[in-house]
């Protein structure tokens, strides 16, 4: 598909599923990782289709792909964390990208459990939000989830790892290399 392309409803459902993948490649966000628990099994899954909803109440917005193996642990309403990567942490990225499986995932990174909720959180990850999952809509293959956030856990100087054409950056790497220019 040529970049000056113009995809409209007139295509194929084909050719607009392609589109659509070659526009959100263009479509800059920040990495994180879910975690969750059911029982003694811990989840995590990295993704980026994660953000803010509202502040009154403070909740965020999360869309999972149903296939996840996070999916129903969120489904069935369990408490989950958000927890934004730092530059630091393309590898934990990785992992929890199809890398590692399972509890794998968490052989990288300083893992903490939440006090009250004893969801797991990333304890030098840029942010981390411990949400209970307020609402859920199913559309099409994923799940959207509205958490409510219940606590927030805030690490380090703001450095967010970012994912954009099918690799990671970082804002700090790009002003450095910007500086250097």
């Amino acid at each position: 598909m040529q970049a000056s392309e113009i995809i409209s409803t007139d295509y194929t459902q084909q050719e607009l599923i392609q589109g659509m993948k070659q526009a959100m490649r263009r479509l800059a966000a920040s990495v994180v990782v879910v975690t969750a628990r059911d029982g003694q099994t811990r989840y995590a899954m990295a993704a980026s289709a994660v953000t803010s909803l509202s502040m009154d109440p403070p909740s965020i917005l999360l869309c999972v792909n149903k296939t996840a193996s996070i999916y129903p642990i969120l489904d069935h309403g369990r408490d989950f964390c958000v927890n934004v990567l730092s530059g630091a942490h393309e590898a934990l990225s990785i992992a929890c990208s199809g890398g590692q499986k399972g509890e794998g995932r968490f052989a990288i990174g300083d893992w903490r459990n939440d006090p009250d909720t004893d969801t797991p959180y990333l304890g030098d990850a840029q942010a981390s939000l411990i949400c209970a999952v307020d609402d859920i809509h199913h559309y099409g293959t994923h799940g959207i989830f509205v958490g409510k956030v219940k606590r927030v856990h805030l690490h380090g100087d703001v450095h967010p790892l970012i994912y954009v054409d099918g690799r990671y950056s970082s804002v700090i790497e790009n002003l450095k290399q910007a500086a250097s220019a």
